[in-house]
C-alpha cells in the first residue's frame, strides 16, 4: 500500500481503487471511513463508483494499514481533517472530491471548514448530526418500526446492552455488533451479511474513543459559522431504513450549507452502496460529474 507523510511525521496508508487521473478533476474523490474508528476496507469500491472514478481510500491513524499515533489527541476528528491536507498535498491535487460515510462526515465537515477552496463536491452519506450540536430520535423510531421482523428482538437487547458495555471492552463489543448488525441494513442478503460480519474486527477502540475528544463548544460553533459560508457543492444522502443515524440528522447537515442538497432514499439503510448499489452509483456519478443531485 501507498503511504504519505503527515504533518506530526506518521506515515500512513491509502489505497488507490478505479482509473488514474493526475489532473486533480472532479474524477479524483478522496473516500473517509466513518465508525469512527474503523478499517476503511469496508467502504469496498462503494458499489462500483471505482469503474469511472478515482478513489483515494485513507486508513485514519490506528486503523487497517496505518500505525497507531503517539498522541492520543490526534485521533480527534480536526486532527483528521488535517490528516487529509496532507495526503491532498501529497497527491498533488488542487481540488478534489471528497466522500465520508457515518462519523467520518464530521472529519470532512472540519475538513471543508478549513479548506473549502480544495474542494470541488463534498459528499455526506448517512451522517450523524452530533457536531451540529442535535441527537435526532428518528433512528430509534426506524428501528421500532421493525419490531415484528424475527431478528429484532435479540437486536433490541444487544443495542440496549451496547449502551452500557465500556468501549474498552471490545470482545463484548465486537459480540453485541455481531447480534445488533441487522439493524443497519435495510434486508439481509449474501451482501449484507458479508458485509456486517467484517465490522466488528474492523473496529479500533482507542481510535473510536478518542474520536470525539477535545472539542470545545467555542471550537464546534466556529465550525458550523465557516460552513455557512461554503459554497462548495454538497449532497448529503439519508436511508428511510437506517436505524443507526436515521434521517433528521442529514437533513440537520445539508440544512448547514449554503449550497446543500438533502437526497433521501428508500429501502436504503445505513450503508446505501450495500443495499442499493444500482441506485447509489448513478447518483454520485452524476453529481461527481455534473454538481447536480
Amino acid at each position: 500500500m501507498p503511504h504519505y507523510m503527515s504533518n506530526d511525521g506518521m506515515e500512513l496508508a491509502y489505497r488507490v481503487r478505479g482509473p488514474r487521473d493526475e489532473g486533480g478533476s472532479p474524477t479524483t474523490v478522496i473516500c473517509l471511513a466513518g465508525g469512527p474508528g474503523r478499517d476503511a476496507a469496508y467502504l469496498g469500491d462503494l458499489g462500483g463508483l471505482d469503474a469511472r472514478h478515482r478513489l483515494i481510500v485513507p486508513d485514519a491513524r490506528g486503523t487497517g494499514a496505518s500505525p497507531p499515533s503517539p498522541d492520543p489527541a490526534r485521533y480527534a476528528f480536526p486532527a483528521l481533517a488535517e490528516d487529509v491536507e496532507a495526503l491532498r498535498a501529497h497527491l498533488g491535487l488542487e481540488r478534489f472530491a471528497l466522500l465520508a460515510h457515518d462519523a467520518a462526515c464530521a472529519t470532512a465537515q472540519a475538513y471543508v471548514a478549513a479548506h473549502a477552496d480544495r474542494l470541488s463536491r463534498l459528499i455526506l452519506v448517512t451522517p450523524g448530526s452530533r457536531l451540529q450540536g442535535e441527537l435526532p430520535d428518528d433512528a430509534e423510531r426506524i428501528f421500532e418500526s421493525r419490531a415484528t421482523e424475527k431478528w429484532w428482538p435479540d437486536a433490541y437487547v444487544a443495542v440496549h446492552l451496547l449502551r452500557l458495555t465500556p468501549s474498552s471492552d471490545m470482545t463484548k463489543v465486537r459480540d453485541l455488533l455481531r447480534r445488533a448488525a441487522r439493524m443497519a441494513y435495510a434486508r439481509w442478503d449474501a451482501p449484507q451479511q458479508a458485509h456486517a460480519a467484517a465490522e466488528p474486527d474492523q473496529l479500533g477502540p482507542v481510535p473510536r474513543a478518542g474520536f470525539w475528544q477535545g472539542v470545545d463548544e467555542p471550537t464546534r460553533l466556529t465550525m458550523l459559522e465557516r460552513l455557512r459560508e461554503v459554497n462548495v457543492p454538497t449532497l448529503v444522502l439519508t436511508g428511510d431504513r437506517d436505524a443507526v443515524t436515521g434521517m433528521r440528522a442529514g437533513e440537520l447537515v445539508a440544512a448547514c450549507f449554503p449550497n446543500g442538497t438533502l437526497r433521501p432514499l428508500h429501502e436504503v439503510g445505513h450503508y446505501p452502496w450495500v443495499d442499493e448499489p444500482e441506485l447509489f452509483r448513478p447518483i454520485m456519478e452524476q453529481f461527481l460529474d455534473t454538481g447536480e443531485p
